[in-house]
């Protein structure tokens, strides 16, 4: 499927036509998308761009450090040669990403695998790397003189999404490094060193009581966990106290690892001071917060009683808490009008995203879309996102994470679509 030159360039044949309604299957490969999505300033164009790439229009794609290329043609067979550029990381920065990554053996093996769990990425964004492209980090240039992203670099990026769903070492390849030379340094950085031999050494006592009240500098701060901490083990033969739970305590010292650890690594990103702090949380929201983890029996009985919801709203608030935090559940349980110039946006965001014949017919009903004829939805968030659903024993339950393109977000509910219509 591609050939190397040195490790520094790979070319993938032109892919056949695309089939289905969205282009990346993987996070990462949604991630991708997005970047292009949020900085994209013509709907138009990301429509055209998805036409162009479903019909096989898009040949070759040369990746190589900083930049994908590859020849589109358009419908009426004229050729334009499209480039994406993408910043390479610095050798700090890949110095601080492969001490990270040989650190826990889960991410080479992962990446070994052709994955990159979200662990990873986030490790490496707490060590000040960010490996996907965040919103206007896609830069076009297309012989078309289009000033911004047109048809043919939107169909190239739509192209590369169904690349690095099959290897996500591409990613890194954009980022500066081939897979040779990277695997390579993780293998120098993994390989056992020699500690050297200290020799004796001393000072003459009459300096060292000379210099006594200089203090040494402090030391630099330790590196974040590569996870959260296990809470100690609560078995003794003491009997708990009258009112403690051991079950429950145990539970509630694991998820405030679990949190901790999230807090201290978002503290520590080089862009936290640009960050607002998070509003507080609510008594059911934190209830579903703790939930996650799957609770002892008793453990969750009472999560879903301090919640407001039976065990069975608490498996889904959880499902979604796990897709989207706050914001998953406030659109598995809200409903809202969609009005003004958001039902606007909505409208054309949904006209925009399928060609006249592939569109489904939807039924809306406040801010949810209803696949007529199938077990999918679309619900709207109120930060403008779509949220997949598909039903499942009756009930609407979170089917993905969220996606700027109504196309993309159907995809992932209709990949496992549940029982029937609502």
């Amino acid at each position: 499927m591609s050939r190397y030159d040195e490790g520094t360039e790979r070319t993938f044949a032109a892919l056949p036509p695309a089939q289905g309604r969205g282009f990346a299957k993987t996070w990462w490969g949604q991630a991708w998308l997005k970047s292009l999505e949020d900085a994209a300033l013509d709907s138009q164009q990301l429509k055209a761009g998805r036409r162009l790439a479903r019909a096989g229009a898009v040949g070759a794609v040369t990746v190589r450090p900083g930049r994908i290329t590859a020849v589109v043609q358009d419908r009426d067979r004229t050729a334009r040669r499209a480039d994406v550029l993408l910043e390479e990381l610095s050798d700090e920065q890949w110095d601080r990403f492969l001490d990270m990554a040989v650190e826990r053996a889960g991410h080479v093996a992962a990446l070994l695998d052709r994955e990159m769990p979200p662990h990873l990425v986030e490790d490496a964004a707490a060590a000040g790397v960010e490996l996907l492209p965040g919103m206007g980090d896609l830069e076009p240039e297309c012989d078309c003189d289009a000033w911004d992203h047109c048809g043919h670099t939107a169909a190239l990026c739509y192209q590369v999404a169904r690349l690095l769903d099959q290897d996500p070492l591409v990613l890194l390849l954009m980022r500066g490094r081939g897979e040779r030379a990277l695997l390579g340094a993780l293998q120098a950085r993994s390989a056992p060193r020699a500690e050297p031999v200290a020799g004796p050494e001393g000072v003459d006592a009459a300096e060292a009581y000379a210099t006594g009240d200089i203090l040494p500098s402090l030391p630099t701060l330790p590196e974040l966990p590569s996870e959260p901490g296990t809470p100690p083990s609560l078995d003794t033969d003491a009997p708990p106290a009258p009112g403690i739970d051991p079950g429950a305590l145990h539970h509630l010292a694991a998820r405030t690892a679990v949190e901790a650890h999230r807090l201290l690594a978002r503290a520590l990103r080089a862009e936290a001071e640009q960050q607002g702090s998070e509003p507080e949380l609510t008594a059911a929201q934190d209830a579903v917060r703790l939930a996650v983890g799957a609770p002892e029996g008793s453990v969750a009985a009472r999560l879903a009683e301090g919640s407001g919801r039976s065990r069975e709203g608490l498996t889904r608030a959880t499902r979604a808490w796990s897709l989207g935090g706050p914001a998953a559940l406030a659109v598995l349980e809200e409903e809202w009008t969609v009005e003004g110039e958001t039902l606007v946006r909505a409208r054309a965001a949904l006209e925009a995203a399928w060609d006249e014949d592939e569109r489904p017919v939807l039924r809306a009903g406040f801010n949810r879309w209803t696949v007529v004829g199938e077990a999918a939805q679309l619900r709207l968030g109120r930060d403008g996102r779509w949220w997949p659903y598909r039903k499942e024993r009756g009930r609407w339950v979170p089917a993905g994470g969220a996606a700027l393109d109504p196309a993309t977000a159907l995809s992932s509910a209709e990949a496992d679509s549940g029982d029937g219509e609502a």
